[in-house]
């Protein structure tokens, strides 16, 4: 395909003004809300409020521990240093999370044009997938780092075709230091694409030999070696996680059950049926290239996308008390297959023309969707954020959000909402993570208890099966009430009144209630709950 893409002009999907374009609209989503609302996000910002502020507020010293080490999860941590002095702790986060999308889909389509010559046209199916479920999930290191590591395979690819492979080898050694930095999932991510096309281009220079250790053992040892400017993260790797203070397990392997469903999921958001519908037209898409003459794919990225399915066959659950490993990966694994994808000469200019245009179309009603979607997130923060006014700065704040026990599709995305008051009112803030050497804070309010970190800001009607979280009764009757100025709850499940003796109602919206303790007794459950 090069030969004659670098001969004809370039169709208009092909062009720069069109690239620039389609990364540009990627941004519309996060436009509007003035907090992106992805799961796991403000818990992040928390952490980002107490990294930034704790030498000027000595409260906050007493309630959580940071400590900055060299750890593979330092993306928007890092960041949001120079950004938040600039901006705002809260624009700056904003301006991180915007260029994640934007950075995703302008790396797939590079990808496409060092590979192909020319963006094919069943690239454009794959860009929907930089708003995939993990980035909705609020893993804002990991998207960055993925991100970024899709532009250094686009940059890997073009250097050995220009045949710079001195040059790529000087610049990828501080890169792959700063990817893993990032987070080290993109870092390992860039090592099994590089890896795959190496082998590939190893191969291809080895045609025309004979027996199977000349076709693809050498080239295995060579493109190995070829890698070797991205290993240096390993030292950092083997220093990190062999540390006395890191914990965390690692665990639930194979489980088929999940993985089948992260698959069908890697576009979930919102809406159940819209979601998987769209997921199933990429998936008709691959199936096509497959089954179609006029369509192949490219022998390079589609040894990349096995290798990176196999990889995610291969990852357990959960890695290092890292949850959703595995499931991080999906999204990634089909974007490159998709790109993989190319016309043969039997297919007309028409043919091209009719695909790019659905592609097109597929991206715009993908990105309304999600543009909706982020509005109407964003609505339900405003709401349950309008009682933070109401709180004291550094009060000593318990919050409990409502859940169901079933994985609903829709999560309401309140779950980390609990640190905007961490980040708006420097109030303590009960759902951060408290696991040493996965990231830089621990909790240390010991007279929390078991109040102190998450999942206890998770509530719900009754215990759920394989969960920590505890039944609304529970919670309300067993918090340590001398530990805790105020209770803020959002969306919580029924409760028998009774539990809020000695807590005084200042605000409420709806089923959003905040709470001041003035009785530091505690309250027994009715009998017959939790």
């Amino acid at each position: 395909m090069r030969g004659t893409a670098l001969t004809a002009p370039p169709d208009w999907w092909q062009t720069r003004a069109f690239v620039l374009a389609v990364t540009l609209a990627s941004l519309i989503p996060l436009l509007w809300p003035d907090i992106p609302p992805l799961v796991d996000l403000p818990g992040h910002m928390g952490r980002y409020r107490v990294q930034l502020a704790i030498g000027d507020h000595p409260h906050l010293a007493g309630w959580y521990d940071f400590r900055w080490q060299v750890i593979g999860n330092l993306g928007v941590d890092l960041l949001i240093e120079p950004l938040a002095r600039v901006f705002g702790l809260e624009l700056g986060v904003k301006l991180i999370v915007l260029a994640i999308p934007a950075l995703t889909v302008a790396g797939l389509l590079w990808i496409a044009r060092e590979v192909h010559g020319r963006i094919p046209a069943t690239a454009l199916f794959a860009l929907p997938l930089a708003y995939s479920y993990p980035f909705q999930f609020g893993f804002v290191n990991f998207a960055l780092s993925m991100a970024i590591a899709l532009n250094l395979f686009a940059l890997w690819l073009r250097l050995a075709r220009l045949g710079r492979l001195g040059l790529r080898a000087a610049l990828f050694v501080p890169a792959s230091c700063l990817l893993w930095l990032c987070h080290t999932f993109g870092w390992g991510v860039l090592g099994v694409l590089a890896f795959s096309a190496e082998l590939i281009r190893q191969h291809d220079a080895a045609a025309g030999r004979r027996g199977l250790v000349h076709r693809w053992a050498l080239p295995a040892a060579r493109a190995g070696l070829g890698c070797l400017p991205l290993a240096l993260p390993m030292v950092l790797m083997i220093f990190w996680r062999s540390s006395d203070h890191v914990t965390g397990r690692t665990g639930d392997w194979f489980n088929w059950r999940g993985k089948f469903s992260y698959v069908t999921m890697i576009l979930r958001d919102r809406w159940m049926a819209f979601d998987i519908a769209s997921a199933t037209i990429m998936y008709l898409i691959l199936f096509k290239g497959a089954r179609d003459d006029r369509i192949e794919y490219s022998r390079n990225l589609l040894l990349s996308a096995l290798f990176l399915l196999l990889v995610f066959f291969l990852l357990p659950r959960v890695v290092f008390g890292s949850a959703y490993a595995d499931m991080r990966l999906a999204p990634f694994a089909i974007a490159i297959a998709l790109v993989a994808l190319r016309p043969k000469r039997g297919l007309s200019l028409r043919g091209s023309t009719t695909l790019a245009v659905l592609g097109l179309a597929f991206f715009l009603v993908r990105l309304g969707g999600t543009t909706i979607s982020y509005a109407l997130y964003d609505r339900s923060y405003d709401r349950a954020l309008a009682g933070l006014s109401r709180v004291p700065v550094g009060a000593r704040l318990l919050t409990f959000v409502g859940r169901s026990c079933r994985d609903d599709w829709a999560y309401s995305r309140l779950e980390h909402l609990p640190a905007m008051a961490l980040v708006r009112r420097l109030a303590y803030s009960n759902d951060q993570w408290s696991m040493p050497g996965a990231q830089l804070l621990t909790t240390r309010y010991y007279p929390a208890g078991r109040f102190s970190h998450d999942p206890s800001q998770m509530v719900t009607a009754v215990q759920c099966r394989r969960e920590m979280w505890r039944p609304i009764a529970r919670a309300l009757s067993d918090f340590p009430r001398d530990a805790f100025d105020y209770i803020w709850m959002l969306q919580p499940p029924p409760y028998d009144p009774a539990l809020l003796r000695g807590l005084t109602p200042i605000w409420r919206d709806g089923t959003h209630l905040l709470l001041r303790v003035d009785d530091r007794r505690p309250v027994s459950p009715p009998s017959g709950t939790g």
